[in-house]
């Protein structure tokens, strides 16, 4: 209960409410901080001025906001009229709560009366504190506000809970605990109080004595006075008025503002409120838990996100500590080539010096032998020796010639560290949101070069966006019903290619695509509109009967084979499927694959091997067809059996589903009349057949001529 505190205390005084009123605006104040907030209106904003004029219509008179200067621009709270020269500027001071309470705008009057039954200044303005609407008082004043007696009993249990220990109220000096409670003298007893003056005998034996805590109840469950009119305050309020949604007295349905109004018994309208109350609760008692598990989540969440930023921080460090391994590995690398060609640098100066150095002391070796041979003076001695020292002295100066005394290393090092892309990756190292939703990927593009159709079947290809970055997990390809209904999923997957068969021949669909991800689906993609083959529109029944009109031109032809897929598993397929036997000896069936449901078709098969037994069945048939007995044996097939089938035979079927027929030819010549009609549905081309007999499918045909004449003139 002490989440309801703050239910329970006043917005002026943020203390509990005493003598609580209710507000038009059904929000509840202390009656004396209502009397406390109340300010004074000039007389042109009187409600008697407001009838005088025809603009009052109701008892009480809410301001128009636009006329008052309710907020005060520094703190938001209540201020005193502004606009007005009669309004006098009255200082306020803060409630508890944050609230302007205004001092009355004049002095209370030397009077002994309560709160309630004390005069209010004349044409006086209340503003409720929660919602700040504005209203002008009538001449009842205050007392023309109801008081929430409901208000003030929740307000008494919520006390008695938070009190302490329920002590005895007949112990003189220090009360103990209370041990029992008489309900019918309403008194809290200790032991020896209980043995005193609440003896179990004479009329007192048939009192009922209670624990404490259930005579608290009791208390609690007590019935209150009855709450009177705030018009006439002698009567009672014993009916509930529906238009004006208040309690009413009996005297106010006779004389009152309420005589015309609907009213209700009070006592069913009061339970009547409290089941909608109750149900009202109902639907807030379930928010309030999903607001309780919803906390749970979030708390669950502050500690998911502590844990979680301690794991990010760490795998933070560990990443950025790798990339400074990273880098220091790369240095000691760079290092050791810097050091390389140091060490390079040395060696080749530490050459030329030592062979610079022997060389120059072979010089001056020669030098010094030359001068002493110049000393000499025997001249014929000289001449023996002078020209091999003068060859010699030349071949030693030509070997110190050009780039001899050049060094053949420079001090500088010709390496440049080419630090800037690093430089700026490192300045552009930031963090990506790898863990937030991913954005739905781009709408597919239909690749029209691709898209085709053939007889019934339609084949579409398409792609992502060139520069689409959101991965798509699969498409929703749709088509619709061929008639322009609605649209319907047709494949799912994350191929880019499907090939839907089954449709009907003659019709225009509409194609469309979708992607998807775990975020959500894209937008479709443009429609495409796709055109199976055509078959016979013509009305023949209209037509004139000189029209005459070929129907081989109306026609667009249906290449197909058989299906393995649906056949029996003793049929032996040859020849691209187009040829097919039985290991049976007994009747197996095999459909085509392309199912028909509109225009004129015809086809051939023709008979490769017969041995006469049993007789092999051609037709249409229903996918679901009995696949191991004779065609037409269920009523899910139309075949013909017999009648001039042999050996090399062709076998011709014509199958017109604009008039709903079907017929035989052999050997292009008609068996007797249209061998069925009211054909409706999808039928596929179908045979029956043993180990005896092989037959081959022969499609792309056009119809017999004959049958062609007699459709344009029928």
């Amino acid at each position: 209960m002490e989440e309801m505190e703050e239910e329970l205390k006043c917005p002026v005084c943020g203390s509990f409410y005493r003598e609580p009123i209710i507000l038009p605006c059904s929000h509840n104040i202390c009656q004396a901080c209502a009397r406390n907030i109340l300010v004074q209106t000039p007389d042109s904003e009187s409600p008697q001025s407001r009838r005088a004029s025809g603009s009052g219509v109701s008892d009480y008179d809410y301001l128009d906001l636009d006329k008052m200067s309710l907020y005060s621009e520094a703190d938001s709270g209540y201020g005193s009229y502004g606009g007005f020269a009669s309004a006098p500027t009255t200082p306020c001071q803060k409630s508890p709560n944050g609230v302007r309470v205004f001092p009355p705008a004049m002095p209370p009057p030397t009077t002994h009366l309560s709160p309630a039954l004390a005069p209010v200044p004349r044409n006086s303005c209340i503003t409720c504190p929660q919602c700040h609407r504005s209203l002008i008082l009538d001449d009842r004043g205050l007392r023309g506000f109801p008081k929430n007696r409901v208000l003030e009993g929740v307000i008494d249990r919520y006390q008695q809970s938070k009190a302490a220990a329920l002590k005895c109220q007949l112990c003189e000096k220090a009360p103990k605990e209370a041990t029992v409670m008489c309900e019918q003298c309403d008194v809290f007893y200790c032991d020896p109080c209980r043995l005193r003056c609440h003896p179990p005998r004479g009329p007192l034996a048939k009192h009922r004595l209670v624990p404490p805590a259930q005579g608290r109840v009791s208390r609690r469950l007590s019935p209150r006075k009855v709450s009177t009119c705030t018009d006439h305050e002698l009567e009672n309020h014993s009916m509930y008025c529906v238009q004006c949604k208040m309690p009413v007295c009996y005297q106010c349905l006779e004389e009152g503002k309420h005589s015309s109004h609907e009213v209700k018994a009070l006592g069913a309208m009061w339970k009547l409120h409290k089941s909608q109350l109750s149900q009202a609760l109902n639907g807030l008692s379930d928010r309030a838990k999903e607001a309780k598990e919803f906390l749970v989540q979030l708390r669950n969440m502050v500690q998911q996100i502590q844990e979680n930023s301690v794991e990010f921080e760490a795998c933070l460090v560990a990443q950025c500590d790798a990339l400074i391994d990273a880098l220091n590995r790369r240095k000691a690398q760079l290092l050791a080539r810097v050091n390389k060609e140091h060490e390079h640098k040395l060696k080749v100066v530490r050459d030329q010096i030592s062979h610079c150095t022997v060389k120059l002391r072979q010089t001056t070796g020669l030098m010094e032998y030359c001068l002493e041979v110049i000393k000499e003076n025997d001249p014929s001695g000289f001449l023996q020796i002078s020209d091999a020292l003068i060859r010699r002295v030349h071949l030693t100066e030509d070997q110190w010639g050009k780039g001899t005394l050049t060094p053949r290393m420079t001090t500088d090092f010709d390496l440049s560290l080419d630090n800037s892309p690093l430089l700026q990756s490192i300045h552009q190292l930031d963090f990506v949101q790898m863990k937030a939703s991913s954005p739905v990927p781009a709408t597919p593009i239909l690749q029209l070069e691709e898209c085709c159709t053939h007889n019934n079947s339609a084949t579409l290809s398409w792609k992502q966006p060139p520069l689409s970055v959101v991965p798509a997990e699969g498409y929703i390809l749709e088509l619709d019903d061929g008639s322009g209904g609605q649209f319907r999923e047709v494949y799912v997957g994350k191929e880019t290619m499907c090939t839907v068969d089954g449709l009907h021949f003659n019709s225009m669909y509409n194609a469309r695509i979708k992607a998807f991800n775990k975020t959500g689906v894209s937008q479709y993609s443009k429609t495409l509109v796709l055109q199976t083959s055509e078959g016979c529109n013509f009305e023949t029944q209209s037509a004139p009967y000189s029209q005459l009109v070929d129907i081989k031109k109306l026609l667009a032809v249906a290449w197909f084979a058989f299906d393995p897929g649906s056949a029996h598993s003793d049929i032996i397929f040859s020849n691209d499927n187009l040829t097919v036997t039985c290991s049976s000896y007994d009747d197996r069936v095999v459909l085509g694959k392309t199912g028909f449901s509109k225009g004129v078709h015809y086809w051939e098969l023709t008979v490769d091997r017969y041995d006469n037994h049993p007789d092999p069945a051609f037709g249409v048939a229903h996918m679901d067809v009995m696949k191991d007995v004779m065609l037409g044996k269920d009523n899910k097939a139309w075949a013909i059996t017999e009648g001039g089938i042999t050996k090399g035979a062709t076998i011709g079927v014509l199958l017109d589903l604009n008039r709903k027929t079907l017929t035989f030819f052999i050997n292009d010549e008609q068996q007797g009349p249209i061998a069925f009609e009211n054909m409706e549905g999808l039928f596929f081309p179908a045979v029956s057949l043993n180990r005896n007999v092989q037959v081959t499918l022969h499609t792309g045909l056009p119809v017999p001529d004959f049958y062609s004449s007699r459709a344009s003139i029928a």
